[in-house]
């Protein structure tokens, strides 16, 4: 469903990503771990095609970003969960979720089963749909920014840092819908500095460091690494 191959990219003369590759099948679940600045964000923003890559490839289910161009990656299946939720704050629950179902342009899907679906996964969100994004708190605002990524049934999720800023509880409150949504079968790559809690849910991980792919492998194998186990645990 995702694949990196060779991507390269830079912020002017300051090169961030450098020759990172990686890869999610159908149905699987992988993270990607690295501590502040180790350039996550900027491979979310290149998957989003918001970056353009200097150097190789990525692809969504076998579609080149490049070619395809950000506004129309909903349209091959793709749901994204931007760090800071970039919910948009006057508009309604109803119509943040709305503007994601009506961008994936799939005439198979009726909006208000889908949010009759959402409200199952979120169950406060039927109750919030005539209020505004912005007056809602931040836990509220994750649960939206995660059921607009999910509104036109997706077959890749992309989520960068959806911890962050939320209490322990509502963490783990959090995981268990994300763990709902990998048993349904999508594929997700989770771009997580919880590295604990994002490799007891995945089945295999990446680590990030200053821009390079320095160490992936199994989930249960990294929790036992020594770099992890340091930078982390």
């Amino acid at each position: 469903m995702l694949e990196m191959n060779s991507v390269s990219t830079n912020y002017g003369p300051v090169p961030m990503l450098r020759d990172v590759s990686l890869h999610v099948g159908p149905g699987e679940m992988v993270c990607l771990l690295g501590p502040n600045g180790a350039g996550k964000s900027t491979t979310f923003n290149a998957i989003c095609g918001l970056l353009r890559s200097d150097t190789g490839t990525i692809r969504i289910a076998g579609r080149d970003v490049k070619e395809r161009g950000t506004e129309r990656l909903a349209s091959l299946g793709a749901g994204f969960v931007p760090e800071g939720r970039r919910l948009f704050p006057t508009l309604t629950v109803r119509e943040n979720l709305r503007l994601a179902f009506d961008a994936a342009r799939n005439p198979a899907l009726d909006f208000k089963s889908q949010i009759d679906r959402m409200a199952d996964l979120f169950p406060r969100i039927r109750e919030r749909l005539g209020q505004k994004a912005g007056t809602m708190s931040g836990g509220e605002q994750a649960m939206v920014a995660l059921a607009r990524a999910l509104i036109a049934d997706p077959s890749l999720v992309v989520m960068d840092e959806p911890s962050l800023g939320l209490s322990p509880k509502l963490i783990d409150e959090y995981f268990q819908i994300v763990a709902r949504i990998r048993d349904e079968g999508k594929a997700v790559l989770l771009i997580e500095q919880n590295a604990e809690t994002a490799l007891s849910i995945a089945e295999r991980g990446y680590l990030l460091i200053r821009g390079r792919i320095v160490l992936s492998g199994l989930s249960a194998d990294l929790l036992k690494d020594d770099t992890i186990r340091h930078l982390y645990l």
